[in-house]
């Protein structure tokens, strides 16, 4: 056998993360699980979104060293040896869970009991996650949760964004530095064919987040953590010695050790199955 045809007949790479390079409004494909398409990036009014099909990854919700504040915890504060290899991206999660209207519990730990009709992002047994009100949406009868993330109401449902995201851009949707409506904000949806779509904007209002979600195709969403001390996300781009985070929200200020390394506060990690 020729070297050319050896290498044809090699097994074709599980996880394949490239650079986003120059950003578009329309999606472009970041992510191949098993040469499949698993994950689309674009930016849109400097927004940056980003969208995770299910069938090819999982989401993995982690506690931090501070929030969440025990042991034990199945994935704690830093990107874990079993997913080291299949991670294709993180970012941050939630308000600090010392806020109102939160909560925060994976696998036999609580670290805020959880609350009906928050927002809540819901990960299940089978590695399947859903978004909605709990206790009003979700969990889905017959299923089994292993984790939750809650964070205030619903910023999206059945495609429309609330409400108050004009009329209470602070006392709704969280306290700002200087109190300004304009500030890093994020968020996660779900589409209605189950994908999971991410947004985030280094100046951003809540109906600006919305509207983003919005157009990404979220039919419900979940505000993430707002300012810019706390908001950034990374593609992570794989050789030998590694995954290269690559921020993908131009501006963020970014995380110390970009999740690989531990880290206070609890974030959201996508991983290849």
């Amino acid at each position: 056998m020729t070297r050319l045809a050896a290498t044809r007949t090699q097994a074709a790479p599980r996880l394949l993360v490239t650079a986003p390079g120059q950003p578009t409004t329309s999606w472009k494909v970041t992510a191949q699980v098993r040469e499949q398409p698993a994950a689309w990036i674009a930016q849109r009014s400097g927004v940056t979104l980003m969208r995770f099909d299910q069938s090819l990854v999982h989401l993995t919700l982690h506690a931090g060293s501070s929030d969440g504040g025990m042991s034990g915890w199945t994935y704690g504060d830093k990107i874990s040896a079993r997913e080291i290899h299949l991670l294709l991206a993180a970012f941050n999660g939630g308000f600090k869970l010392t806020y109102r209207d939160v909560g925060f519990a994976s696998g036999s730990h609580v670290a805020v009991a959880l609350k009906a009709g928050l927002a809540s992002i819901v990960t299940y047994t089978d590695g399947r996650t859903d978004i909605g009100a709990w206790r009003a949406g979700v969990p889905s009868s017959g299923k089994t949760v292993f984790s939750v993330l809650q964070n205030q109401r619903l910023l999206v449902d059945r495609g429309v964004a609330a409400a108050s995201v004009s009329n209470c851009p602070i006392t709704c949707w969280g306290e700002t530095i200087g109190s300004r409506t304009f500030v890093a904000r994020s968020g996660l949806g779900i589409n209605a064919s189950g994908q999971l779509v991410w947004a985030a904007g280094e100046r951003l209002s809540p109906a600006g987040l919305a509207a983003a979600l919005i157009s990404g195709g979220a039919v419900r969403a979940i505000e993430l953590d707002i300012n810019p001390d706390w908001v950034a996300g990374y593609l992570y781009v794989h050789h030998r010695g590694g995954p290269s985070p690559v921020p993908v929200v131009p501006g963020q200020l970014g995380i110390a050790g970009e999740l690989l390394a531990p880290y206070s506060r609890d974030f959201l990690a996508i991983i290849a199955k």
